[in-house]
C-alpha cells in the first residue's frame, strides 16, 4: 500500500468557487472554500441538500472542475489538468464508494473489484492478487464467485469498497455510503472504513447526512450556502 509521501496536507482546495448556468441565471454552490486534509484524516462533510458536499467532492475526486480556485492532491494541481489526464489520475489516486453501489449485476464480486484494475497495465496474476486481497481485507472471500443479487445490502456494499481500494488509492470518497443500510449494516461499513484508515492509513472523505457517520470521523466540517466551516464533534 501508498506509504506518505508528503509532508504537508494530502488534499489542498484554496479559494474555490463553483457556479453553473441555467439559462441567463448564475447559480452560486461554493463561495470561496478553502480546506486542507491531511494525509490520513478520515473526514466528514455535512449539511443540507443543495449545499455544494457533493459539488466539493467531486472537484476534489477530479470528476469536476472548479469556476474559480485551485484544487490540489499531493503534487498534482488537478483544476488545471486536462480531460484526458483527470480520467488516468482518477484511475490510480481516486477510490469511490456510492450509496447505491453501482456494481454490475451480471458480474461476481471479484470480477466488480477486478473492473478498474483492467484500466492499469497489470498481469492477470497481479489482478488476482489484488483483488483477493481487497476481497479478503472487507472480509468477503467465502463471497467472491456470488453476484450482487445473491448479496446483502451491507455485503454490496462491502464490495464496493473493496472495488474502491483495490488500486491503492491516495484517497477513498464516499458519498453518503451508509445511506441505503440499515442501522447494523451501516455500523459494519463505518467500522470498516475507521480500519482502512487506522491499518492502511488511507485519507477517507466522507458526505453524510447520518450523525452515527459523522461520529465515527476525526474531524467533521459543515457545508451551508457555499460556506465551510469547522463543526465541533
Amino acid at each position: 500500500m501508498n506509504n506518505p509521501t508528503n509532508d504537508g496536507p494530502i488534499v489542498r482546495v484554496h479559494g474555490v468557487h463553483k457556479f453553473f448556468r441555467r439559462g441567463s441565471e448564475r447559480l452560486d454552490v461554493l463561495n470561496g472554500v478553502t480546506l486542507d486534509v491531511p494525509e490520513g484524516e478520515f473526514l466528514g462533510l455535512m449539511g443540507p441538500s443543495g449545499s455544494g458536499k457533493t459539488t466539493l467532492l467531486n472537484l476534489i475526486a477530479g470528476l469536476d472542475k472548479p469556476s474559480q480556485g485551485e484544487v490540489r492532491v499531493g503534487d498534482r494541481l488537478i483544476s488545471a489538468m486536462s480531460e484526458g489526464e483527470l480520467a488516468g489520475w482518477r484511475t490510480r489516486h481516486i477510490g469511490f464508494i456510492f450509496q447505491f453501489y453501482h456494481l454490475l449485476p451480471v458480474l461476481s464480486a471479484y470480477e466488480n473489484v477486478e473492473l478498474p484494475l483492467l484500466l492499469l497495465p497489470l498481469s492477470a496474476a497481479q489482478r488476482k492478487q489484488q483483488a483477493t486481497t481487497a476481497l479478503e481485507l472487507v472480509g468477503l472471500s467465502d463471497r467472491v464467485r456470488h453476484r450482487p443479487g445473491q448479496l446483502s445490502g451491507g455485503e454490496q456494499q462491502r464490495v464496493g469498497i473493496a472495488r474502491a481500494i483495490v488500486t491503492d488509492p491516495t484517497l477513498i470518497v464516499a458519498d453518503e455510503p451508509t445511506g441505503d443500510l440499515d442501522a447494523h449494516s451501516a455500523k459494519e461499513i463505518l467500522d470498516l472504513l475507521c480500519e482502512l484508515r487506522q491499518t492502511l492509513g488511507k485519507t477517507i472523505l466522507l458526505v453524510t447526512h447520518d450523525p452515527r457517520a459523522a461520529e465515527r470521523t476525526n474531524r467533521l466540517m459543515h457545508l451551508d450556502k457555499g460556506l465551510l466551516v469547522e463543526q465541533r464533534l
